[in-house]
């Protein structure tokens, strides 16, 4: 990853986390969008539904650079229905050889009723590691923190969208540049 000069005017802000446990999945992601130190919107989406609904993800980093991830990879599930890890395979080769999308800068995370994935611009396709009640991830500028307070709840008797909610205010609470403003969606393992 490129360091940058902190006084040029980065869009920063973004935790996407992953939660799934009890046959449910869920991203969750909050709504901030900053330059610099100004948070110019409060309530964008960067979670949504792909593959006609199959298949949910969330990005994290440049906002043009995520969309041009999401339409490639709606286009690799196209070509590979029902295969989301072939498909997020396939999305990484390309984000790796191909010298337009090696610049993208953003991460992922996807998931069906079967898989939950992260994406990475180093071509990296990884699964959450699982724990005896379930499996979290998390990404952006406050992904660790949602990541760890996920970590801390998986083992409540709380369901994957209360956990995934709770997490992101938490992060909230710690990372200027989260907010609560928050996005869910589910997938219900079959």
């Amino acid at each position: 990853m490129p360091s940058f000069d902190e006084s040029s005017p980065l869009w920063h802000g973004t935790t996407i986390v992953l939660v799934k446990k009890d046959g449910r999945t869920v991203i969750a992601g909050d709504g901030q969008v900053s330059i610099g130190q100004t948070i110019v919107k409060g309530n964008a989406k960067k979670v949504r539904r792909l593959a006609k609904g199959e298949v949910i993800a969330g990005f994290a980093g440049a906002t043009a650079d995520a969309f041009t991830l999401f339409e490639r990879l709606e286009a690799k599930l196209e070509q590979y229905p029902g295969q989301l890890m072939r498909a997020c395979v396939e999305l990484a080769k390309d984000w790796r050889t191909d010298r337009y999308l090696r610049r993208l800068e953003a991460m992922m995370l996807v998931a069906d009723a079967k898989a939950a994935l992260v994406l990475t611009g180093s071509g990296d396709v990884l699964e959450p590691q699982p724990s005896e009640r379930g499996s979290v991830m998390g990404i952006g500028s406050g992904g660790n923190y949602a990541l760890a307070a996920a970590r801390a709840l998986i083992d409540t008797d709380m369901d994957a969208p209360a956990i995934a909610r709770r997490a992101l205010k938490i992060a909230a609470e710690i990372c200027v540049y989260t907010n609560d403003s928050v996005t869910i969606e589910e997938i219900a393992s079959p």
